[in-house]
């Protein structure tokens, strides 16, 4: 059993000297437990920084993609290097590494395929009130769409084993937390959840600069990953919103018209309801073919899944794989003859 610890880096010089100092190199149930960074595009010598400190394999993205990309790159690679499970850790340490241990348990235990590290966000002093309530709030959401019960649905810090992270297909941009457990909870992988400690903030985070930002991209990210997940219920929703709306006000109009006798100074009511009876059509009919959108992604999915078999049977190497540079050979003794030269001459063209 290989275990490969992968972690997302962009610019992590200062941060992944701490990072990798801390992370294990046995834990109980594997034979063999490495290291992968995947480079989002750094300029500050984040790969040497990472191969002085030991990490066995580098992806090199040739730009700055974001995390959710260098994310599946990880995937990738870590399958195509043999791994049987594959933990997920952030560059900047934030996530106590002794933890590994217990967040592979159930995977080992064969009760999971996927395991989230659940910070208690709720515990922490740290985060302010409005945070610790946004992320409640998304976390509920997520549950919803999943079928889950991951508490801590933003946590950066799981496990998955070969079979969760073939399935796994990261669509949107900006995070793979939140589309990760809701495709899980639409495939056939099992889902738990472990108890994480978190060391002490060393930076600010670069995913947000501001609650406000926090909240915006989280809201847009939660809807989107959502509607992909869930287009009828998601527009059929809004449909039947707007639907009672234009009931409602048909209604006030059909009592002035039917019982005050004053329906000529209602007509914008009529023209209201009109107007929302639309809306409600059009939401009805985009929940409809995001339905038939949805089964065409699934069967997308399930062509990417058998691509992704078929590479691993292959043999096919990890994208953007960058091969540790080979050791430098010591330079030739000036005092060598040429009678110990030839000795080694034959050798070299076997």
């Amino acid at each position: 059993m290989k275990l490969i610890i992968q972690i997302p880096c962009y610019d992590e010089a200062a941060q992944l000297p701490g990072t990798l100092g801390d992370l294990p190199r046995q834990v109980e149930g594997f034979e063999a437990v490495e290291w992968l960074i995947v480079d989002d595009g750094s300029t500050d010598g984040t790969v040497e920084i990472a191969r002085a400190h030991g990490v066995d394999h580098v992806v090199r993205l040739p730009a700055n993609r974001g995390l959710a990309t260098a994310f599946q790159a990880g995937l990738d690679a870590a399958l195509k290097l043999g791994a049987d499970v594959i933990v997920n850790t952030d560059a900047d340490n934030q996530y106590v590494a002794d933890d590994i241990p217990g967040l592979v348990a159930p995977i080992l235990a064969g009760r999971a395929d996927m395991v989230v590290g659940d910070r208690q966000i709720s515990d922490h002093e740290e985060f302010s009130r409005l945070k610790k309530l946004l992320q409640r709030l998304g976390s509920w959401v997520v549950r919803q769409a999943s079928a889950t019960t991951v508490p801590d649905t933003t946590s950066g810090f799981r496990a998955y084993n070969r079979e969760a992270a073939i399935q796994m297909v990261v669509v949107s941009k900006y995070t793979y937390t939140l589309e990760t457990i809701i495709q899980a909870g639409k495939m056939l992988v099992a889902v738990d959840h472990v108890p994480v400690r978190v060391n002490r903030r060393t930076r600010p985070s670069r995913l947000f600069s501001s609650t406000s930002a926090y909240v915006r991209r989280n809201a847009v990210s939660i809807f989107r990953i959502y509607a992909q997940y869930e287009p009828l219920r998601v527009f059929m929703t809004g449909a039947a919103v707007l639907g009672l709306a234009a009931t409602v006000i048909w209604g006030r109009f059909a009592w002035y018209y039917l019982v005050e006798g004053q329906g000529k100074g209602h007509v914008q009511s009529l023209i209201l309801g009109a107007v929302l009876f639309i809306a409600a059509m059009v939401l009805a009919a985009l929940g409809v073919i995001g339905d038939l959108l949805a089964a065409q992604r699934v069967l997308s999915q399930r062509t990417f899944e058998r691509v992704r078999r078929v590479e691993l049977a292959l043999g096919v190497a990890p994208s953007h794989y960058e091969h540790p540079p080979p050791p430098t050979s010591p330079p030739i003794d000036a005092r060598e003859t040429q009678s110990e030269r030839p000795s080694a001459t034959p050798a070299l063209r076997r």
